[in-house]
């Protein structure tokens, strides 16, 4: 199946990129759905999966929203105000969603899960249509648990390849012109005569279905598709997988942590070194053969110096590497 977006001069002065955190939160979602993962993000989604189970939250909100395949529910993934949004800001868009649009989206929901339209809408479903906004409240509560566990201890590694890709096209569109961009994006993605062709796409992006313009979004779990969203008024969005996803997941080379341990110290230097995944105080203890209060210790000093982020997940809280700690070990 072959969809195109037409373009009008306005039309391509009004593209521009952003980084989500939704994009990556629906996106993570699918693919965790998929029992055997993709190859690419098996090393996170063996890390996620057991504190998912742990958390219940199999069978809830997202659940529901977000199937394995096909259409996912468009009030997940608002329009970014700029090329950075917080999630903060996106849930806030998320809770102010018009009632209509949520209702739209349980409706094409339910239109096109598998095997057909089946029975009629389940418990939570049902809240969505008839309590827009209690239900929201619940959904948006559940993303930020889903948040804790699965991204934001890997957010810092995420959000710089997400920030390169876009830093790498703008200046590409400034080389080259946004038509050579639109057509480096995706095998699947072709620009001919002022029109975006998306060919072997089962999602739909037309100009009749949304507003002017075009929002590009750089994701790390959606490879190797590229997914839409089309509501007016709003821009279409596109969101593509970013350039470089394939390094994600590697362990992060450190020439030497002699330089850093200097300034540092050996015990502080060794923990960010063994940080290349996200841990707890009493796993680092046991794999730096510290004791856990000394360990405890030391990740509130590197916590204050913006070195480590803590989030919480469960009775435990992970620790996780920071890009500045990242540049430290590799300078």
């Amino acid at each position: 199946m072959a969809t195109g977006l037409t373009f009008s001069a306005a039309d391509l002065a009004r593209t521009r990129f952003a980084v989500s955190p939704m994009w990556e939160v629906v996106t993570s979602f699918r693919l965790l759905k998929d029992p055997a993962g993709r190859s690419l993000h098996r090393r996170w989604a063996a890390q996620v999966r057991p504190r998912m189970r742990c958390a219940g939250l199999r069978g809830g909100w997202l659940d529901e929203l977000i199937p394995a395949r096909g259409y996912l529910a468009d009030f997940l993934n608002p329009t970014p105000q700029g090329p950075f949004p917080t999630l903060d800001a996106e849930l806030a868009a998320i809770r102010a969603s018009r009632p209509e649009q949520v209702r739209a989206d349980v409706d094409d929901l339910l239109r096109t899960r598998p095997g057909g339209p089946g029975p009629g809408p389940s418990p939570r479903l049902r809240l969505l249509r008839e309590e827009p906004e209690a239900a929201l409240e619940r959904v948006t509560a559940e993303i930020e648990t889903y948040w804790e566990l699965a991204l934001a201890p890997y957010w810092a590694r995420i959000r710089q390849l997400l920030e390169a890709d876009v830093f790498h096209r703008a200046r590409q569109v400034a080389e080259h012109g946004s038509a050579a961009v639109l057509n480096e994006l995706h095998e699947s993605v072709h620009w001919d005569e002022g029109t975006l062709h998306l060919l072997r796409c089962e999602c739909g992006l037309t100009r009749e279905r949304a507003g002017p313009g075009l929002l590009l979004v750089p994701t790390a779990f959606a490879w190797p598709r590229v997914l839409t969203r089309s509501v007016a008024p709003d821009p279409p969005q596109l969101a593509y997988p970013a350039r470089g996803v394939g390094t994600l997941w590697e362990p992060r080379a450190a020439s030497s942590t002699d330089a850093v341990a200097g300034v540092l110290g050996r015990s502080r230097a060794l923990l960010l070194a063994e940080l290349d995944s996200p841990a707890s105080t009493t796993q680092l203890a046991r794999n730096c053969g510290l004791s856990a209060a000394g360990v405890s210790q030391h990740l509130t000093a590197l916590r204050n110096a913006g070195l480590v982020t803590a989030h919480r997940t469960g009775r435990s809280v992970l620790y996780a590497r920071t890009a500045i700690a990242d540049a430290l070990l590799t300078a």
